[in-house]
């Protein structure tokens, strides 16, 4: 009996958990996704040939079939930022060689390999959508082989089978297109045992999707109420003196932070830019004694992450500000809200899955409000 040992050459990458900070505070629950992609196996060709000699054959010539198509079907539980328990069931593909012999005749073998696994998946933050991973753990592959020959080559055991336990491993990179989406990209090595004793490695190189479950809007934020004021009525009647003149009232202009940025992000746009060039052009000739500037976010997405952001966009309008405007840098303060002082009211935009819609519907919560206070 001939057959082939899938085998190939890969390396081991060790991964170390390591902290990061540009992690997001919630990163644990459930997920599920599918991967497709190229496996590739290793045909021990002289072990064909070796065999066929024993019994009496020699090989003029042996066409491999070393390339199939896998995919693999997946869910795991994330633990933390750096943790998470993956399982699934994976199908490697088919691969087969044709052996020509001498006296005439061919010897065709092929193998199909399928099964289960589970993984130890370590991962490691890169920036705030992309991180790194690698993975450890076990697959019980199903391993169906197929003979047949023709000519001088006669098989007695056509359809051998065989079910066994081995390691796998891999590396990939994984990006997050929002909260719940996610995109990987992953090389693995399954170590693989064959219906008649061959032991050898599939290597999968796969692009995939991931979904994480659960709900990802940040929780609402509980405001106090607001103090109440008792002023007792005066007991006698006294003429007050001349009350001073009041201070003057502050200035406020909001600004949509779609008119001044790109959808998530925080670099202002040219449109973004003139629009504070006509703003800063108003203030020429006043006097002020300070220019507050906060960004807002709406209530999509992790609470840290879009803290952040309101604050890179309100530290982008300074920043323009001092530049093309040449105001004193010491006379503007910025802060960022995190969508927890929203202008839509809690009935406008209902839902909590992010669509089209529901985007559109919260545009006026993304804002950059400028305040000059003192102006005289």
């Amino acid at each position: 009996m001939t057959t082939f040992n899938a085998s190939g050459t890969a390396g081991f990458l060790a991964f170390a958990l390591l902290a990061s900070p540009f992690a997001m505070a919630d990163d644990t629950g459930w997920y599920g996704g599918l991967n497709a992609g190229q496996s590739r196996a290793k045909i021990d060709d002289q072990r064909i040939t070796s065999g066929l000699l024993g019994s009496g054959f020699a090989t003029s010539s042996i066409v491999d079939d070393n390339r199939g198509t896998g995919f693999k079907v997946f869910g795991g539980y994330q633990f933390n930022k750096n943790f998470a328990l993956e399982g699934g069931y994976f199908d490697l593909g088919r691969f087969g060689y044709t052996a020509t012999t001498v006296p005439a005749g061919t010897l065709n073998g092929t193998i199909r390999l399928k099964g289960l696994n589970l993984d130890t998946v370590g991962i490691l933050p890169i920036t705030e959508k992309l991180s790194a991973f690698g993975r450890v753990g076990v697959n019980y592959a199903e391993a169906r082989d197929n003979f047949n020959g023709t000519g001088a080559v006669n098989i007695i055991n056509a359809s051998p089978s065989k079910r066994e336990a081995n390691i796998k491993f891999g590396v990939g990179l994984q990006y997050a297109f929002t909260d719940a989406l996610n995109m990987r990209v992953e090389a693995e090595r399954y170590r693989v045992n064959d219906a008649i004793g061959n032991r050898g490695d599939i290597d999968m190189v796969s692009v995939g999707l991931v979904y994480r479950f659960g709900d990802k809007s940040p929780t609402p934020v509980a405001r106090a109420p607001e103090p109440v004021t008792y002023m007792p009525p005066p007991v006698a009647v006294v003429t007050p003196p001349p009350m001073p003149a009041p201070p003057p009232a502050p200035r406020k202009v909001s600004f949509s932070a779609d008119s001044l940025f790109a959808f998530d992000r925080a670099d202002l746009t040219p449109t973004g830019k003139q629009s504070l060039a006509r703003f800063a052009s108003e203030l020429n000739g006043t006097d002020y004694d300070q220019i507050r500037v906060t960004g807002h976010t709406d209530r999509i997405g992790a609470h840290a992450y879009n803290l952040k952001l309101s604050s890179r966009r309100a530290d982008a309008v300074k920043a323009e500000l001092v530049t093309a405007a040449g105001i004193p840098t010491g006379k503007i303060v910025t802060a960022g809200v995190n969508g927890a002082e929203p202008v839509t009211k809690p009935g406008d935009c209902v839902g909590q899955k992010v669509s089209k819609a529901l985007i559109a519907c919260l545009q006026p919560d993304r804002r950059v409000d400028v305040e000059v206070s003192g102006t005289r």
